[in-house]
């Protein structure tokens, strides 16, 4: 008995059917609620199983979402409660002041991002965490209003497949912590919502909207969601549209509509495009393919890999799927065409040529499969089309569970499929096989969605929560928000000074974005868009850090500190250190020094313009009185003075570099440097003489700026009169900077402004590079946009 039947009279298949239209209290409403509640409940149980945050003790915090998403969600709270330095443009908290509007549309652009200032902030990490979850039932929601807009069916199946697409493996395991990914997960049913509109003329203005907010909360993911809607939009004009004039007017609609909607998007996108090439390089490596035997066992729950295809969808999707080329209730043609959509889709993730066009033709750092939520949503789609002609017979339930069998015994060959995971497929295999058929007794309808719902609710949960703890076994973890946070945070509140002075919050760092995590205007700084200039100063300088240069480490160091206007830093002991230095703004000579070397100690003193460091008195021995700062950045282990206490260098390379490191006061050759495991090919030790500094850093202020005053965009210094050579700003000399009217200089890495003498105000404006082309091309778009209403609005009205 065809599954319609059960929910509305028979409707004979046609390829072009449509649902119904209903309001939004109606069945299709019902189903996106019954999609959104299950994924809830599949999500937050898994992760209450594993006993991480917010439902037991372990840490959620895993990997960039500690190190990267929580802090830049805190800055957002900030932002919107009016506490940060800095605005959209400009985030004067992080890496000695750096753009901020690539951050935020990379990060922060989710519709759902601002609920975050709902929250207390303490409780930051349980709003990034609701926030995911929340993401997640939307995709469910926005999957079950798709299929019953594509095909009309009962809408509690439309549920479950919706959650079962939400659910994937891709999202429950890789996009949980990384959450902006999930606005691609979002993304993919309301782009191929808007080629539903294209396809029957319908929407055009709300589906240019869609566009915008897609591309604008994550172009990474909608980028992968619109070439995923591209090829469902393809497929469904060859099976509904005759005669390539027709097809070509659907697919110039959608093309149009995808176009503006960039084009709206685009003064987000085109500033973060730019920052992405002054970035300073990743890690590039050659895609190479996994094991079809490691991508089948990923059609398993409870597994867990950190480069292959996460696929699961549930097991009762998996046969609705399987069984879809044997389901005679509907065409061969329709069969044929969804059926080798799925298969082009899961080919084309295992090819390099396709697998870079996936990728913005850039294998990433991390996962080489992120485009897996698409194959997920496709498959969902094509297991609907079969389901909303009728429950497949069963003698196509009993083809399909065989090909499932053998995906399985192939995946044999794996290490990844869990005996856990083995039991939960053969089990769900079983019940929903039972399920689907039963679905043909009224009486049993009931229960048959019970159980297909528990199969997914119990799969789902299990593979949350395996990969819980296998990314705790694996990956870097961080805390929660707790009593030490707050107290580094109020210690970091209570010694601020800005903009007189800035407040580090020093090293040992929580995060790699402690200064937006906790407050300051620190160094530290982590970001897909730490600038090139940045990265390479700081090196010079002799900071640490990790992700490859990505993850620019606060520089615990007087020189760097005076140079960079920190006056008060957090000690690891949670006290905060003072120390006397400069204001933003210096006045150095007019002739330019040479560029950096290979000393960082020669490198501070070459910016700082005054010599303060000697050389030992003898080999690993510096003068008593002086402080010994020890530079070997490929060491990974302890160095100490004699008599003194050890100190960590985490040399890694190519993935980290140690930070120039003091080892305390020496006491003359009593204070003898030693390495506690074989001495690096690579080191120096240099001894820094207090004195002189302090007599550098009194004979600069002296000509320095006598007021500062920041905006969120900017600065202004005044000047003694007569300054005359160039004033040089604390801070790195990104693109975007203007001062005095004229494209700024840099320095040494740093800001640079010429003065004449007669100057006696210097004043500097941040604007990303691609802001201004960007409003442009938006501007463009809506007036199209505003166009294209008006004349239809006029069309109707001719007609009526």
């Amino acid at each position: 008995m065809p599954i319609s039947r059960l929910a509305q009279p028979r409707i004979p298949y046609r390829p072009d059917a449509r649902a119904p239209r209903r309001s939004g209290r109606g069945p299709g409403a019902l189903g996106a609620v019954v999609a959104s509640l299950v994924t809830a409940v599949a999500v937050c149980g898994g992760d209450a199983v594993a006993r991480v945050f917010p439902y037991g003790p372990r840490h959620r915090s895993v990997n960039d979402l500690g190190n990267q998403f929580v802090p830049f969600h805190a800055h957002l709270w900030d932002l919107l409660h009016g506490r940060a330095e800095g605005g959209l443009l400009l985030n004067w908290q992080s890496g000695y002041g750096t753009s901020f509007l690539p951050d935020f549309g990379t990060y922060l652009t989710s519709p759902f991002a601002v609920l975050v200032a709902l929250f207390p902030r303490e409780d930051i990490d349980l709003a990034v965490y609701v926030v995911t979850v929340l993401k997640t039932a939307a995709a469910a929601a926005a999957m079950a209003w798709l299929l019953r807009t594509q095909r009309s069916g009962p809408w509690w199946a439309a549920g479950l497949l919706g959650a079962s697409y939400a659910l994937c493996g891709w999202s429950v395991i890789e996009a949980a912590y990384n959450p902006m990914w999930l606005d691609g997960l979002v993304a993919f049913p309301l782009l191929c919502l808007t080629g539903e509109w294209a396809l029957r003329s319908r929407r055009p203005v709300l589906g240019v909207l869609v566009v915008a907010v897609g591309w604008t909360a994550n172009f990474y993911t909608a980028y992968m969601a619109t070439l995923g809607a591209a090829l469902v939009l393809v497929v469904r004009v060859v099976l509904t549209r005759e005669g390539p004039r027709e097809r070509a007017r659907v697919i110039g609609r959608a093309v149009v509509t995808t176009v503006l909607g960039i084009g709206l998007a685009a003064p987000v996108l085109l500033p973060l495009f730019l920052s992405s090439k002054q970035a300073y390089p990743g890690w590039s490596r050659e895609f190479g393919p996994v094991p079809w035997s490691d991508l089948f066992a990923r059609l398993l729950p409870a597994t867990y890999s950190f480069n292959s295809p996460a696929v699961f969808v549930g097991t009762g999707t998996l046969l609705l799927l399987a069984a879809l080329p044997f389901h005679r209730a509907l065409p061969a043609r329709t069969r044929r065409w969804w059926a080798g959509l799925v298969a082009v889709v899961a080919l084309s993730l295992q090819w390099e040529p396709t697998h870079l066009a996936w990728h913005l033709f850039a294998t990433p750092n991390g996962s080489a499969y992120r485009q897996t939520f698409v194959l997920a949503g496709i498959a969902v789609i094509a297991a609907w089309t079969g389901l909303a002609a009728g429950v497949p017979g069963v003698r196509a339930l009993a083809a399909g569970a065989g090909l499932l069998t053998a995906a399985v015994l192939w995946a044999g060959g794996s290490a990844l499929p869990t005996a856990w995971g083995y039991a939960l497929f053969a089990g769900g295999l079983a019940l929903s096989a039972w399920a689907w058929r039963a679905l043909g007794h009224r009486r049993l309808l009931p229960v048959a969605a019970g159980v297909l719902t528990v199969v997914l609710v119990a799969q789902a949960a299990a593979t949350t929560a395996y990969g819980d703890l296998r990314k705790l076994a694996g990956l870097d973890d961080y805390p929660s928000w707790d009593r030490a946070h707050t107290a580094r945070a109020r210690a970091l509140a209570g010694a601020g000074g800005w903009p007189a002075y800035r407040t580090d919050a020093g090293r040992p760092a929580l995060t790699g974005n402690d200064p937006m995590l906790l407050g300051g205007e620190g160094g530290a700084y982590y970001s897909s868009h730490t600038p090139d200039v940045f990265t390479r100063t700081m090196t010079a300088l002799g900071a640490g850090w990790t992700s490859r240069g990505r993850s620019v480490q606060s520089l615990d160091n007087p020189v760097t500190d005076a140079v960079f206007a920190v006056g008060a830093r957090l000690a690891p002991d949670g006290t905060v250190t003072r120390a006397e230095a400069l204001p933003l703004v210096t006045v150095r000579p007019a002739e330019a020094p040479v560029a950096y070397g290979e000393s960082p100690f020669a490198n501070q003193e070459l910016l700082l313009g005054a010599r303060v460091y000697e050389d030992p008195v003898a080999p690993g021995i510096c003068r008593a009185g002086t402080e010994a700062f020890l530079w070997a950045p490929e060491y990974n282990a302890t160095a100490r003075l004699a008599g003194g206490r050890p100190f960590k260098l985490n040399g890694n390379p190519p993935k980290n570099r140690a930070a120039l490191q003091s080892l305390g006061l020496s006491r003359g050759p009593a204070s003898k440097l030693v390495f506690d495991r074989p001495a690096p090919a690579r080191w120096a030790l240099s001894c820094l003489d207090g004195a002189r500094l302090g007599a550098a850093v009194t004979a600069l202020r002296a000509k320095a700026a006598t007021g500062v005053r920041v905006s969120s965009s900017g600065l202004s210094a005044t000047l003694p009169p007569g300054s005359a050579g160039t004033a040089v700003v604390a801070a790195p000399a990104i693109a975007g900077w203007s001062c005095n009217g004229r494209p700024a200089r840099s320095r040494l890495g740093l800001l640079a402004v010429p003065l004449d003498g007669r100057t006696t105000t210097v004043s500097c404006e941040f604007s990303p590079p691609g802001l201004a082309a960007g409003a442009g091309v938006a501007g463009v778009s809506v007036l199209v946009v505003l166009g294209t209403a008006v004349l239809r609005r006029r069309q109707r009205g001719a007609a009526v």
